[in-house]
């Protein structure tokens, strides 16, 4: 509970009437063990801090009434400021460069050529695009050093890295953070209005992430990108991880300012989570919801069995205690499956907005697989994705990280994996497992890993007449 009586912290803003020494980003992510520095840093923790302050914003509100209002996509009950409707410009001229710049059409194995034009051209109106859409007094921010950089260099290299690599021709969650940080860089320099809690945290998902998040889907279709550092069917999602934590925050149950965010259940009309394994619900769900949004672009863009192609998502989607409990874990596993990864952080630019420094209230995580698995450790497996260890044999089994050994633990047999926090399908006793800390109540700071999802063995063949998957002996 923050200091006013808020169950959530806010990101601070900086003081306007003083000046602040800008420093333009830099790497400092060069080899994995400075992955453990980058989850005591100061960047981490307001990295952090705005993602749950935006997740909570997307929780329905209980109303005076009694009643509840949910925050669906198209809601006329968001109202857009003029910060906000400047950010949607800025998206569309992006989506006209689509226009500008058609997809090359010889032929091609990986991602298509012409994304690297679509990025040059982008590099070249960077700046001036900034000064279209974004105040001037908020890229000229007075700096202490007046022959140092000003905001703009910080909030041109954010913006910059949100939109793929035109060089690997790929698009995954190290740029979606990056446009993460680039909004969370425009409310650091005071660049949204003041308002109630809430308010324009959710015209910034709802008016800027969500079409963000289609033209970004838009990219990937139009040059074939490339899922960058994807594990394939062991992932969650070959390119995108925040529209999960957010849309399964519209689902959950409804809350008012000074409640905790809730562990479990769900908004009563919510759609069953189930519901994603069932291309109908998708498509009437992906409307509204950004959770079903993200899966329905799975649905466009792979064929076959939704728990063949996505079994970590097929797994949660045998969550039973709602909502809520999704949505705990996804923020658990955004720590562990991006911002604890060498792989996707690597690339995250340091400057004063989001500073290197250490954070003095931050404790310093366990070292994890996540942490330590630089690429010259990574040996490649043959789904394309990395791991930190050889996969064992099929008739050794696997051992989850966080699993307690001990007789009679019985071992799920299919080959994809179960997100740790979901009670996944079947029937029999669940998988012993050692118990991670409760984040979702926790300010910013270093959490508990979840389990790699490349870390499990390879899947038998399906039973004699069997048409669907494996289920595993330890789901209910």
């Amino acid at each position: 509970m923050s200091s006013d009586g808020r169950s959530v912290r806010i990101l601070p803003k900086l003081d306007p009437s003083s000046t602040h020494n800008f420093i333009a980003p830099c790497k400092k992510i060069h080899e994995s063990q400075d992955v453990a520095a980058f989850l005591v840093s100061q960047a981490y923790t307001d990295i952090m801090t705005f993602l749950l302050q935006l997740n909570r914003s997307m929780f329905p509100a209980k109303l005076p009434d009694g009643t509840e209002q949910a925050w669906p996509i198209g809601t006329d009950a968001v109202q857009f400021s003029a910060p906000i409707r400047q950010l949607q410009g800025l998206l569309s001229k992006l989506e006209d460069l689509i226009q500008e710049v058609p997809p090359n059409t010889g032929p091609r194995r990986f991602g298509n050529i012409s994304f690297r034009k679509w990025h040059e051209v982008l590099e070249e109106r960077a700046s001036g695009l900034l000064r279209e859409f974004l105040p001037a007094e908020l890229l000229d921010a007075p700096s202490a050093d007046p022959e140092g950089p000003t905001a703009e260099a910080e909030l041109k290299a954010y913006f910059l890295g949100s939109w793929g690599s035109g060089q690997r021709l790929d698009y995954g969650t190290g740029h979606e953070l990056s446009f993460l940080a680039f909004l969370a860089a425009i409310w650091k320099l005071n660049g949204f209005p003041k308002s109630e809690y809430g308010v324009e945290e959710r015209a910034i998902v709802l008016g800027v992430i969500e079409p963000y998040l289609e033209l970004i889907r838009s990219l990937i279709k139009t040059y074939t990108l490339e899922p960058a550092g994807s594990h394939g069917v062991w992932g969650l999602d070959d390119n995108s991880f925040i529209p999960y934590i957010f849309g399964s925050a519209q689902l959950a149950p409804a809350v008012n300012e000074a409640d905790l965010t809730p562990e479990e259940g769900s908004l009563p009309d919510a759609p069953d989570p189930g519901g994603v394994a069932k291309a109908n619900a998708v498509s009437r769900e992906r409307r509204t919801n950004l959770y079903f949004s993200a899966v329905g672009f799975i649905y466009d863009v792979k064929k076959g069995p939704f728990w063949e192609h996505s079994p970590m998502l097929y797994d949660i989607s045998g969550i039973k205690a709602g909502w809520g409990k999704i949505n705990k874990g996804m923020v658990k596993m955004y720590n562990a499956e991006v911002l604890s990864k060498f792989p996707v952080v690597q690339h995250f630019p340091f400057g004063s907005l989001f500073s290197w420094d250490r954070d003095p209230n931050a404790i310093a995580p366990p070292t994890t697989v996540h942490a330590t698995s630089g690429p010259q450790a990574r040996p490649v497996v043959p789904d394309g994705g990395f791991s930190a260890t050889a996969r064992p044999s099929i008739d050794a089994g696997t051992k989850a990280p966080w699993a307690t050994s001990g007789e009679g633990m019985r071992v799920p047999p299919m080959g994809s994996t179960a997100a740790p926090w979901a009670a996944a399908r079947g029937s029999g006793p669940p998988v012993q497992t050692s118990a991670l800390p409760d984040t979702s109540r926790m300010p910013p700071g270093p959490m508990a890993p979840t389990r790699a999802p490349w870390a499990t063995s390879q899947a038998p063949p399906p039973p004699p007449g069997g048409d669907g998957p494996t289920k595993a002996p330890w789901a209910k």
